[in-house]
């Protein structure tokens, strides 16, 4: 034919490495713009707010250059890198640490996405328009890394920009925490889009030691237990940190008049009272673990040598920057008042107490026998464990609660993660453990004990033809007993009877001195009322 090529004659195959690559890594291109969009929407949508609030300040600072630096400064912030501060009046770079809890969620949502996503992503139109129910997932071996790298790819040119500001990141911080927050929240959508696994077989072996009911058999019973002892602890998290935010509105509406007058102090254009009330709304969730540390007794430190704590005789440091949260800071001394706080603890491990003499009554069914609940022991343990895993929580969060705000006395702002964690354990036991006890024993009260299962006969019998009277009782004829083989059974083993089984046939009456009286014949069955 005229004008055909090999070029346009058929269509040449693509390269073998490239066909090995695609096999290898399927999913890996989605995956890497997954991540890359990711940082993307975060940094935009905190570059569009500090936008807005720069476009309507009267007396801006810097241009619009600058206001982009302090949006990727802000974003990196909400990852937990340290910023430094470079315009002091001493010349010396004070660093800026206090994380705004909910200005990192948004960031960590959207990684979690990026993760779960990339899992069930295509990787090009033609699997777009044919996906089914039946397609594979891509392996967490190829999503998850491509979303890491992807988001670490964005944030590395953020902090490269934000570099050249007066609000800097340091990288020390950003090598540290911004891959850290970066893998695991991609790594936990990842690991939801592929059902929850309980992992490699070396860790579910680990999570079964946990257990007492010890590994073996009984992984499915301890994966339970932990589990509930999980939701226990998160459920007692959730009340020391309610309680904690009940405790600092109470205390905003007690300094009402403080409060309003630092925040008319800060700045006098209605543009700079906005960005002072989303930095305040920004740090409630701070506020709330604040509380919950003050509750818990070890209180939260206001620069260096001022503990603030319900029993604690220090004063707040006359340094202290004027701000609405902090405006709020309980005054010292004791009191009813101090030893009212007490309550938030106690109504947490309560909480933590009440879940675990659910799971323990297998979450209150109609009938709740003593050989499907929990033991004492093994309650006991559960709230043990739910303690420690408050503890660990409620520590981390009072750790990335804090941070400095300068030098000096400011090198130290915030709740010290160690104690906070140490008194939420500790209050969490001593509340929890005899409440999940107390309630176990109160719905267990009058339930049936577990009956000891034995052997049962199994009478054989031949079967009766229809119309047939039953045969009447043999005579009680002493027989040998013949022993039984002994046979390892388990407790409750029944003997098995086949519903099908059927006599084995009579053979022929042939030499049989008996039925040869009858010609072979079975003999006639006796008269009624006699004796045969």
């Amino acid at each position: 034919m005229a004008g055909v090529t090999p070029w346009t004659d058929r269509r040449t195959p693509p390269s073998p490495h490239l066909t090995r690559s695609h096999d290898r890594w399927p999913g890996l291109g989605v995956s890497l713009l997954g991540g890359a969009v990711a940082a993307a929407l975060g940094l935009g949508s905190l570059t569009l707010l500090v936008i807005l609030l720069w476009i309507t300040s009267p007396f801006p600072d810097n241009g619009p250059g600058g206001a982009l630096r302090l949006a990727a400064s802000l974003w990196l912030l909400a990852h937990g890198v340290v910023l430094l501060r470079t315009d002091t009046l001493s010349g010396v770079p004070a660093p800026v640490g206090v994380t705004p809890l909910l200005l990192a969620v948004l960031p960590v949502w959207l990684l979690y996405r990026a993760g779960r996503d990339a899992v069930d992503g295509a990787e090009d139109a033609e699997d777009l328009e044919g996906a089914a129910d039946d397609t594979p997932l891509v392996p967490a071996r190829t999503a998850w890394p491509g979303v890491t790298a992807g988001y670490l790819g964005v944030g590395l040119v953020a902090a490269l920009y934000a570099s050249g500001g007066n609000l800097r990141p340091s990288w020390a911080w950003i090598t540290l925490c911004l891959p850290l927050v970066t893998v695991v929240a991609a790594g936990a959508g990842v690991w939801t889009a592929h059902g929850r696994p309980d992992g490699p077989v070396r860790v579910r072996r680990a999570l079964a030691w946990l257990s007492p009911a010890g590994p073996g058999p009984a992984d499915a019973e301890g994966r339970r237990w932990l589990a509930a002892s999980v939701r226990a602890a998160l459920a007692g998290t959730a009340g020391l940190v309610g309680g904690g935010a009940l405790l600092v509105g109470a205390s905003l509406v007690w300094h009402g008049a403080a409060t309003r007058a630092s925040f008319l102090q800060l700045t006098a254009g209605w543009s700079g009272r906005c960005a002072v009330a989303l930095l305040a709304l920004a740090l409630v969730p701070n506020a709330a673990v604040w509380g919950a540390a003050y509750a818990l007794g070890p209180g939260f430190v206001l620069g260096a040598g001022h503990a603030m704590g319900p029993l604690s005789t220090g004063r707040p440091p006359a340094t202290l920057p004027p701000f609405p949260l902090l405006a709020a800071v309980p005054d010292a001394g004791g009191g009813p008042l101090a030893w009212a706080v007490g309550a938030v603890p106690a109504v947490a491990g309560v909480t933590v107490g009440w879940f675990v003499a659910g799971a323990a009554c297998r979450g209150g069914e109609p009938r709740r026998d003593r050989d499907t609940a929990w033991s004492a022991g093994r309650t006991a343990a559960a709230a043990t464990m739910a303690a420690l895993v408050c503890g660990v929580l409620l520590g981390g969060l009072a750790e990335a609660a804090g941070g400095p705000l300068g030098v000096a006395e400011l090198a130290r702002f915030g709740p010290v993660g160690w104690q906070v964690g140490g008194a939420a354990a500790g209050w969490t036991v001593a509340a929890g453990l005899p409440v999940a006890l107390g309630v176990r024993a109160w719905r267990l009260r009058g339930s049936a004990r577990p009956e000891r299962s034995g052997r049962r006969r199994v009478r054989w019998s031949w079967p009766r033809q229809a119309g047939e009277s039953p045969a009447p009782p043999a005579p009680s004829v002493p027989s040998p007993t013949v022993p039984e083989p002994a046979v390892a059974r388990k407790p409750g083993h029944v003997l098995w009877e086949d519903p099908d089984l059927q006599p084995y046939g009579v053979l022929s009456g042939e030499g049989d001195p008996f039925l040869s009286d009858f010609g072979g014949h079975e003999p006639p069955p006796p008269p009624p009322g006699t004796n045969p």
